[in-house]
């Protein structure tokens, strides 16, 4: 029997910055990635990856752990609907960054 052959993710969504230039402006709500949940940075390898790949604008990397350009993400919360894990939530704009320690 011969081996199966799987295909690996691929994003058909090209990074840039479209018609309206830097568009975060646009945001009202913004994504905030639980680094505790979530898989790929959980395992230490690249597993899931699921934000990565639905994201229409490309905005979220495919690093671990990931990392969401905010200058680009127009907060549609596609990345947070597409997490297996729920480790992606949506949070008002004006709710303030909390800083790394």
């Amino acid at each position: 029997m011969a081996p199966k052959e799987f295909c690996k993710m691929i994003s058909r969504s090209k990074p840039g910055p479209g018609d309206g230039g830097n568009t975060g402006s646009w945001r009202v709500l913004r994504p905030v990635i639980d680094l505790k949940a979530c898989i790929p940075v959980k395992m230490n390898k690249e597993a899931c990856f699921n934000c990565w790949l639905y994201c229409p604008d490309s905005v979220v990397s495919k690093t671990i752990p990931p990392v969401i350009n905010f200058e680009y993400c127009k907060g549609c919360g596609i990345c947070a609907e597409e997490c297996p894990a729920g480790a992606i939530t949506m949070v008002n704009e004006a709710t303030p960054i909390e800083e790394d320690k």
